[in-house]
């Protein structure tokens, strides 16, 4: 399985392409492949549903990526 590294950059690996034709459109890969291209975040997030845990990337396409500070990314504030 794939890491989530992994998957951002197999997203890095299809950027440009991607950028041409469907910037604004939401993709998702998983285990290094790219699934499917959505109108939606949503619609993305279902389509997950069949892969059970992740890791899964979904992210924008042309937008920035997003920072996330390591305690939500590592579940470091957990009670």
């Amino acid at each position: 399985m794939a890491s989530i590294t992994d998957e951002i950059t197999r997203y890095d690996e299809l950027r440009n392409e991607l950028e041409i034709d469907h910037t604004g459109e939401w993709v998702l890969i998983h285990d290094r492949e790219m699934i499917g291209l959505f109108k939606s975040f949503d619609s993305a997030g279902e389509a997950v549903r069949r892969f059970g845990r992740g890791p899964y990337l979904i992210r924008q396409i042309g937008a920035p990526p997003v920072i996330l500070p390591a305690a939500l990314m590592y579940g470091l504030n957990r009670a």
